[in-house]
């Protein structure tokens, strides 16, 4: 059994489990779908481009030492597998629309957004993606305001001006190493410099682990489960219970894949991100 976590807001999930999202690598956009428990990706402009990432990582690696419900519940979900974001600029844009606003918000900001200022042409037609950071250094405030992401008008602008001066530096930098480069811009903050860099590294070991989202994820998966009530607490149980990095990543993502699909089938938001 194999589950794709969808926790990217650019993944459209259809009724029936399929899956559809655009991306770009290395300037070129492709399209990624989920569809019978198979990732297909297919260009939508170079064909020798630059394929997109998969990433796999079997219920194997999920710690011995959790608590058995929740132990139970995660493994159920057989292998997860992601799409890495292939780029970090989206990686960072998604980041900050998802400060303070619920899941679902987000994921209606960001597509708002992406198809207001970045919508491009291709051979199998228009394809929304993120506007890259010239364009948004160059919209007005109205422009913000139009697609409802005015609160994050200073953040998306200083983090476009510091990545068309940081890029070639922070793409060569680890997880742990990026996620402080990150958090250096202002208006980002350690959650959204943390949540970017697991998203495109794919290393969920830097993700915040006392994410509201994680914290409640993990209890409805597992509400026979004791587990700590506060941030702090729950993250040093949440460390305690994944003493190597492997497990840690394996158990964030784990409850985050579990909550995409917990989300979709109840057809609700997450609880919100914080910056």
């Amino acid at each position: 059994m194999a589950t794709l976590v969808t926790d990217h807001p650019a993944w459209a999930v259809t009724d029936d489990g399929t899956a559809n999202r655009a991306v770009l690598v290395d300037g070129e956009p492709w399209a990624a779908r989920w569809s019978n428990g198979a990732l297909e990706r297919l260009p939508l402009g170079k064909q020798d481009g630059a394929l997109p990432g998969i990433n796999r990582t079997p219920a194997d690696e999920l710690p011995k030492a959790l608590p058995a419900p929740l132990h139970r519940a995660l493994y159920g979900l057989g292998e997860v597998v992601r799409l890495p974001n292939p780029s970090l600029w989206d990686a960072i844009t998604t980041a900050i629309l998802r400060q303070v606003v619920r899941a679902a918000q987000a994921r209606a900001l960001y597509q708002r957004w992406c198809a207001a200022h970045g919508t491009v042409g291709t051979p199998r037609g228009p394809v929304a993606l993120t506007p890259a950071p010239d364009v948004v250094l160059d919209l007005p405030e109205k422009a913000f305001r139009e697609v409802g992401a005015a609160f994050h008008r200073t953040a998306l602008q200083a983090a476009a001006s510091a990545y068309l001066q940081n890029a070639n530096t922070w793409d060569a930098l680890d997880a742990d190493d990026l996620v402080k480069a990150l958090d250096d811009i202002p208006r980002v903050g350690p959650w959204t410099a943390s949540a970017a860099a697991a998203d495109y590294t794919g290393d969920f070991s830097v993700y915040p682990h006392d994410d509201l989202a994680v914290r409640t994820w993990a209890r409805r998966a597992a509400p026979d489960a004791e587990l700590p009530e506060g941030p702090r607490a729950f993250a040093a149980a949440w460390q305690r219970f994944a003493p190597n990095r492997a497990q840690l990543h394996a158990l964030t993502l784990f409850t985050l894949a579990w909550g995409t699909h917990a989300r979709t089938a109840e057809h609700d938001g997450a609880p919100a991100d914080r910056t």
